[in-house]
């Protein structure tokens, strides 16, 4: 998580509010207390992001 945040710039529970919206990739479960997410769907979703002008 801490790594998908760095890499998004989101807070968790943001995170958490677009997956259950269905605009954040969904996490896979590698064990019943740890779930990760791929880095192909993290940068997919990250290129359909608008750009911030500055």
């Amino acid at each position: 998580m801490r790594s998908v945040m760095k890499i998004t710039g989101l807070g968790r529970s943001t995170i958490y509010r677009l997956i259950a919206s269905k605009q954040f990739p969904c996490p896979v479960r590698l064990t019943s207390h740890a779930v990760a997410w791929r880095s192909t769907d993290i940068e997919a979703w990250s290129e359909t992001r608008p750009v911030a002008a500055h």
